[in-house]
């Protein structure tokens, strides 16, 4: 359905909210009655019209056509073209903002609702930035803004002509490549992760391909129990960022203190 939208139209209250938010340029916007005189929404309605955006007042089958039967809640955006950053930019505002930053890069996801769940994990765990490529591969579509919600503006989004050799460059820079993979894998909760990170996820059903297997410094693998023999990719994701974070998180912790059992059992306590 996607596919058939306008690129330049999102929709949705979280995803037209952090646009307006994010100074991000709107055209139009097209908003029914009931949401344009909301009191928790009219001061962006206002915020919008008065950086140039045409605002008309339209009922809910109009919305309902314009998005195609999307769950649109009120509100249609034009906005201009997104805007991917070069690669080399994430990389210099990654290390700018985090002593160990993480980076994900999409193999081959073609599904803008995973793409967009896994935008929304990265920014809501605190990842630096992600990679797609520009072959066979989704880009920043209606879906994918409005499942991200509102996670899209704010994390910086490279989209690459060759993954592999960004891969590489990714290297040069010091990242560790963590390639997430089903079979011959270490196990996730095993690997370590206090060096600066690209986690790389693949599509449903291919995984990743073969040629950024080989490019991957360790593959790691999230171990199952049931008899579903694989995760979506946005939820393989969501819990490998979490278990990157898990560790830094982990390792701030202080140190136990020992003084007041200490002194017990120099009076002779037995523990």
């Amino acid at each position: 359905m996607d596919e058939d939208l306008s690129p330049d139209l999102i929709y949705g209250r979280h995803a037209v909210e952090a646009a307006i938010e994010a100074k991000r340029s709107l055209n139009r916007l097209w908003v029914n009655a009931k949401l344009r005189y909301d009191s928790r929404f009219r001061p962006l309605v206002i915020e919008a019209k008065a950086n140039g955006a045409v605002i008309d007042e339209v009922d809910g089958l109009r919305l309902s056509q314009m998005t195609q039967g999307a769950n649109h809640q009120g509100i249609v955006a034009q906005v201009a073209a997104y805007e991917y950053i070069d690669l080399e930019a994430m990389v210099r505002q990654a290390k700018a903002a985090a002593r160990r930053p993480v980076i994900v890069a999409a193999d081959g996801i073609t599904d803008p609702h995973n793409l967009g769940a896994i935008i929304r994990s990265a920014e809501a765990i605190g990842a630096q930035g992600i990679v797609i490529p520009q072959r066979r591969a989704v880009g920043i579509t209606s879906t994918v803004a409005k499942v991200s919600a509102g996670a899209l503006e704010n994390i910086p989004i490279a989209r690459v002509v060759n993954l592999g050799q960004s891969l590489e460059y990714l290297k040069s820079s010091g990242f560790w490549i963590y390639g997430l993979a089903v079979e011959s894998a270490q196990p996730l909760h095993t690997a370590d992760f206090s060096e600066p990170v690209v986690i790389v996820v693949g599509a449903e059903g291919d995984g990743l391909s073969l040629s950024v297997q080989n490019l991957c410094d360790v593959l790691v693998s999230i171990e199952l129990k049931g008899k579903t023999p694989s995760l979506n990719a946005s939820v393989a994701t969501g819990m490998a960022l979490y278990e990157i974070y898990r560790q830094t998180w982990l390792n701030k912790l202080p140190a136990l203190t020992i003084s007041s059992s200490s002194s017990l059992a120099a009076d002779g306590e037995t523990f």
